[in-house]
């Protein structure tokens, strides 16, 4: 006897010291994580799947978000115009010295606009305008014209080719139809600047020391625009700053994600320790049921932080929740251990609670395994959170709970378990009666009242119910688009080829069905788009840059003697006539490339519309073609157009992430009824086929209910809802197999086992609750979806209770 007292005592300090390890080696592990840089995401395309078909346009997506994400634009707005100027130069150098930023532009500095004519001038026999192609078909009457308007027209606004380089205004005509001022900006004293009424706006454009995505960047960017707004408005009171930048977002919605994380977590704890101590009585068993939901979420973390190498705010705010779940396993172990009375042995307790508490997680497991079929990286990070933060709750109640709860209870809280075998016998009565006849009765009188509900359920597939952007920020957005007359929109076309030639070329054909494109629904012959931004337009392919050059050579220099002549007779000195054929005759083998393009200093603000070479596909290039003015009305035109020109595809990230939302919440359905037919089979292979039928029924009829109520109240379905129902099947499933198996373990305690399955419900429903605070709209769905599946699962749990037992109570 002694020996084996022994033994267990040992065994006892074993499995706290095994406890005790795990937790520090995870802990451990955290810290070492969040001591460097930190893995917390806050990049909201990070919640976003790969939609596109083309690895080459998903790629686009990234690089392009990745070029335009790493900036901070700012707009000084003022209906004084000298206050507003004066007020620019203050915020740029206000910023400049905060060190915040790697760059900040206010102040342009001095530029040759004559260096972009210079650059092209070599190629000038290579570049023609549509407007001069067809006017040099028109024989020697239309191009002595042309000599004749470049003399004494009126002179170009704008870049400017020396008249000796360019006598028929060709190179001036190309350099004037470059897409550098494709907005409503204009420089003014060495500032952008944009007059729209009375106000007069200043952009200022700053770039980021890092990603736009790092809590310390967003932590410096945050803490220097606010101490210079606040220097703006002492300086300048009539002054008003709007900003935008994917640094804002990104800030605002960690800030979001940290409040809600602290409110949930720290509201369930305080409800979740009120309820059992009220339940309880005892301060340690609250301690202890903490301990084993702790070591859940601790080992969660570091298992997802192993498993995903990041962690985004999205995960760590359902995590909070998870809360009310995972100390649902030590509620049922402490109504074995409250109803043992001086009797207790915890081994035998462990082993008598067992059997429900591995149901109840193949049940949970089930339900959140499916999420991991979810396209979604933060839906499969939350579902690795969540399974390995209940595998560890549910084994430290087995395994840990018993080392630490060996002496029985001094009180057990009799009275109450006795009113709650009171209202479970009434509420039995009113449910099934005696009879088991009542069961199917009930189960279609609700089927009866929740078709209506069915048929009137609509869907919602919007991309915003993953991403909700803050409201003041979308507002400011709104001010710095306007100022800058440029579209901020997330839709392009991608363009791709085996070689640079190739893409240029694809590219030039794009332009061409844009060009002709018209609205049908406005004035005819109004453009469908409003412009577009293309490599193509600074650099054409080396196919049309020949085809300009030999429409030249067949209608200008076919006959050198009479365009000697011509210019002769206009004026031309003989030695001007003669160096400028000679630079004719000389760049025959000129040609203009993109590389050429790509190395010159001013063309950095339009870098991002060339990809280059494709990372996930090496025998691939690809551009961007951005157009303005894209809608609702002319979206599927300009699809229709990408499908008409060879390897151009058009990418819209929402529009494609909405669809995708739609195909799963279809897919979502097959799978939840798919996961109801395994949850049904496992629980038959438990309790037989009544059995296992009776004990499902109530998580069964839940899901019916929550999607009638929804029906009912005109809640549109979204594939949220859809998936948050996987986790009412798998959680809401636990409190009919609870009270199952508690009737069976031990029915005159069966009071008891229904204090802990309301208990359980109440944590539970305390902590998805509180989902409901949360400014995701993904996240409320999940709250309220999981809430009313939860309420009706514990309310009807009682139908699986064995007929004997229900006769027996």
């Amino acid at each position: 006897m002694e020996a084996h007292r022994t033994f267990a005592v040992s065994r006892t300090w074993w499995l706290r010291a095994a406890w005790l390890v795990l937790a520090l080696a995870a802990a451990l592990y955290c810290a070492w994580r969040f001591a460097g840089p930190s893995p917390l995401q806050t990049n909201l395309l990070a919640l976003l799947p790969a939609t596109e078909a083309d690895p080459v346009a998903e790629e686009a997506v990234d690089r392009l978000a990745g070029a335009l994400g790493n900036r901070a634009v700012f707009v000084v707005s003022s209906d004084d115009a000298v206050h507003a100027r004066a007020a620019a130069r203050q915020l740029g150098a206000t910023l400049a010295a905060s060190g915040a930023f790697a760059s900040v532009t206010a102040q342009l500095p001095p530029f040759d606009l004559s260096r972009i004519a210079r650059f092209y001038l070599p190629y000038r026999f290579n570049l023609l305008t549509p407007a001069d192609r067809r006017s040099l078909a028109g024989g020697a009457t239309t191009l002595h014209d042309a000599l004749l308007q470049r003399l004494y027209g009126l002179p170009a606004a704008g870049l400017a080719a020396p008249l000796a380089d360019d006598p028929f205004g060709w190179l001036q005509h190309w350099l004037g139809s470059l897409p550098l001022a494709t907005s409503n900006l204009t420089i003014e004293d060495g500032l952008l600047v944009s007059h729209r009424g009375s106000s007069t706006g200043v952009l200022v454009v700053a770039t980021l020391r890092g990603s736009a995505y790092e809590t310390d960047v967003q932590r410096a960017v945050l803490a220097a625009v606010t101490q210079s707004e606040a220097r703006l408005k002492t300086t300048f009171p009539d002054v008003t700053l709007a900003r935008t930048g994917a640094v804002f977002y990104a800030e605002a919605a960690r800030r979001a994600s940290e409040r809600e994380m602290h409110a949930i977590g720290i509201g369930s704890l305080v409800g979740i320790a009120l309820l059992m101590l009220w339940v309880f009585r005892s301060p340690r068993l609250i301690v202890l049921g903490f301990v084993s939901t702790a070591l859940g979420i601790l080992c969660a973390l570091a298992t997802t932080l192993l498993v995903f190498g990041k962690l985004h705010l999205l995960t760590l705010v359902f995590g909070a929740s998870l809360i009310g779940e995972a100390v649902d396993y030590s509620i049922q172990y402490f109504v074995v251990y409250l109803g043992a009375g001086q009797a207790w042995e915890p081994r035998r307790g462990a082993r008598e609670v067992a059997p429900a508490l591995m149901v109840a997680l193949a049940t949970s497991l089930l339900g959140y395994a499916i999420l991991t079929f979810a396209p979604f990286p933060a839906l499969k990070q939350i579902a690795c959170f969540a399974m390995a933060g209940i595998a560890i709750a549910f084994a430290s109640v087995l395994w840990l709970l018993p080392s630490l709860l060996v002496r029985p209870a001094r009180r057990a809280p009799r009275t109450l378990f006795t009113v709650a075998a009171s209202m479970l016998t009434k509420w039995q009565a009113l449910l099934v009666g005696r009879r088991t006849l009542r069961v199917w009765i009930v189960a279609a009188l609700v089927t009866l009242v929740a078709v209506p509900g069915w048929l009137k359920l609509a869907s919602d597939d919007d991309i915003h119910l993953l991403i909700q952007r803050d409201p003041s920020l979308v507002a400011q957005e709104r001010i710095v688009t306007e100022a800058v007359g440029v579209d901020n929109s997330s839709q392009f076309f991608v363009v791709r080829g085996e070689s640079p030639e190739r893409v240029l070329e694809r590219a030039e054909a794009l332009a061409t069905k844009l060009g002709a494109l018209t609205d049908a629904s406005g004035t005819p012959g109004t453009p469908l788009v409003s412009g577009w931004q293309s490599v193509a337009s600074f650099v054409p392919s080396e196919k049309q840059q020949q085809a300009d050059r030999a429409l030249i050579a067949a209608h200008v220099f076919q006959d050198p003697a009479a365009l000697r002549a011509m210019l002769a007779e206009a004026g031309f000195r003989d030695e001007v006539t003669n160096t400028w054929l000679a630079a004719y005759a000389q760049s025959s083998a000129a040609a203009l490339h993109i590389d050429a393009w790509l190395a010159e200093p001013w063309s950095q603000p339009f870098r991002h519309l060339w990809l280059g070479r494709s990372k996930s596909t090496p025998d691939a290039f690809a551009a961007v073609v951005i157009p303005q003015g894209v809608a609702a009305a002319n979206e599927a035109v300009l699809a229709a157009t990408a499908h008409a020109v060879p390897g151009v595809s058009f990418v819209d990230k929402a529009a494609s992430v909405s669809r995708l939302f739609g195909a799963w919440r279809v897919d979502s359905a097959i799978w939840l009824a798919g996961a109801l037919l395994l949850v049904f089979v496992l629980l038959m292979l438990r309790y037989g086929v009544r059995g296992g039928i009776a004990t499902g029924l109530p998580v069964l009829i839940a899901i019916g209910v929550t999607l009638a109520v929804f029906g009912y109240v005109h809640v549109r379905f979204t594939l949220f809802n859809s998936l948050a129902l996987m986790l009412v099947l798998g959680v809401g499933a636990n409190y009919a197999v609870f009270l199952r198996e508690g009737a069976v373990r031990a029915p005159a305690q069966l009071g008891a086992v229904w204090t802990g399955v309301l208990l359980s419900a109440a944590t539970t429903l305390l902590s998805f609750g509180l989902l409901g605070m949360s400014s995701m709209p993904a996240l409320k769905s999940f709250g309220a979806t999981l809430s009313l599946g939860i309420m009706v699962s514990v309310l009807l749990a009682p139908l699986g209770i064995p007929a004997t037992q229900r006769r027996a109570t």
